[in-house]
């Protein structure tokens, strides 16, 4: 198949994968997998789930409610997932319809566990839009640094850099605010911030050739002792005038915000989590709908053909490794300018590596690296909500306080060795 278009890059050809049929063996044990965890839903969660779980849909009152048997529902989405799995080992689902397959059985054993968690408190609605609600807001930064992932990745430069680039953008953000008095500016320091870790990323990693995976280590690290530095010798003594940024308040969109269940949910946010959304359409139609992105997609397959049709590659990946970085910044500048408030050492405590994660776990995809942010996000609030919430079984907290990681640990050490990165990515690039 031949790229369509006007100009040098026209030519570029971009040649169809044929993906291999899947070998017996990996049938086999996805099946098992997937049998299990429907085995897991229907003993596990099923047997011991007795009454009605009930999910509250809409704030205030009245609320809108949906009540479920909670065995039944648990033993019939476990009966689902035992033949999903059965038909995959048997035939097997082509690749295609793994990731519906796969969707399908995370939602299954998503709504299995709230069903068995809620029948520990009978007579109360669980706040299921409070709970998505929480998702979002948590998983604000996961995206924003999973789309700058995106960004510098498919441009070929491999940006583990991520979380200096949220902590300088938090840290920014957070120090404008309170001395411009205006949280905009204090948005615009912070991805300001952003980008010069951005370009120093692709100083080192581009001009100089330096290992981009140590690079990133090292940016990571100096992000992280300047900015505990000039905390511990500024901002904290003077925190009322330095470190005392005000929050953006929500904005409730008119007319979106009055549907139900998705208004409250979408529609009545502050001015971050809307630029998000718009970055989320900007980066995804840009990458693959226009020049600029299959330029970039370009350089980062195989940067000496786009260099021999006339594409300046080194310029192209100076240019998004700088907007990935101010990208990031955004997402450090959500934290104490649209969730926590004044800084504090390391706020971001590892959201950038979770951003890194998504962008494997999506395949390097705007949409991927975006839904497996969310589902980072819905992984945390369900610790948090589950925290202080009264379940069959008391779960430890040490252990919902592991879940974000875990759920990350898993989704990377599942698909390494199963995607493919960008056949550049990582690749430094000379002119010859």
């Amino acid at each position: 198949m031949t790229a369509t278009g006007v100009g040098p890059e026209a030519d570029i050809v971009v040649h169809e994968v044929v993906e291999p049929p899947l070998t017996l063996r990996s049938r086999l044990t996805a099946g098992c997998i997937l049998v299990a965890v429907g085995l897991v839903c229907a003993l596990l969660l099923g047997l011991p789930a007795h009454g009605t779980a009930g999910f509250a849909l809409s704030p205030g009152s009245p609320k809108i409610t949906v009540s479920l048997p909670a065995q039944a529902t648990c033993l019939v989405l476990g009966l689902v997932l035992v033949l999903l799995g059965l038909w995959h080992g048997v035939r097997g689902w082509p690749r295609s319809a793994m990731r519906w397959v796969l969707s399908a059985t995370l939602l299954c054993f998503v709504v299995s566990f709230l069903c068995w968690a809620v029948t520990g408190q009978q007579g109360t609605s669980f706040d299921l839009l409070g709970l998505l609600q929480n998702t979002i807001l948590t998983a604000v930064p996961l995206v924003l640094g999973a789309l700058a992932g995106v960004l510098c990745e498919r441009s070929g430069v491999i940006n583990v850099a991520i979380e200096g680039q949220m902590l300088a953008g938090a840290f920014a953000g957070a120090l404008v605010a309170s001395v411009a008095g205006n949280g905009y500016v204090g948005v615009v320091g912070g991805v300001l911030a952003g980008a010069v870790m951005g370009l120093l990323l692709a100083l080192f990693a581009i001009r100089y050739l330096v290992n981009q995976v140590v690079l990133g280590v090292v940016l990571n690290g100096l992000a992280l002792g300047l900015t505990g530095f000039v905390y511990d010798a500024l901002m904290q003594p003077n925190a009322d005038a330095l470190n005392n940024p005000k929050i953006f308040d929500p904005i409730s969109v008119p007319l979106l915000s009055d549907i139900p269940v998705l208004g409250p949910l979408l529609f009545e946010a502050n001015i971050i989590v809307y630029l998000m959304y718009v970055l989320i359409v900007a980066v995804d139609v840009a990458l693959f709908r226009t020049r600029w992105g299959l330029r970039t997609r370009a350089i980062g397959e195989h940067p000496k053909a786009a260099d021999t049709v006339g594409i300046k590659v080194l310029a192209m990946r100076y240019r998004n490794v700088v907007l990935g970085g101010a990208v990031a910044g955004l997402a450090g500048a959500y934290l104490t300018l649209g969730s926590v408030g004044a800084f504090s050492k390391n706020i971001t405590s590892g959201q950038g590596f979770i951003a890194l994660a998504a962008v494997i776990f999506g395949r390097w995809s705007p949409r991927g690296a975006v839904a497996a942010a969310l589902l980072f996000g819905f992984t945390e609030s369900v610790a948090t909500v589950l925290s202080f919430t009264q379940t069959p079984v008391k779960i430890p907290t040490n252990f919902l306080l592991m879940l974000p990681y875990l759920a990350t640990v898993f989704a990377v050490a599942g698909l390494v060795g199963r995607v493919q990165a960008p056949a550049a990515d990582g690749e430094p690039y000379v002119k010859e």
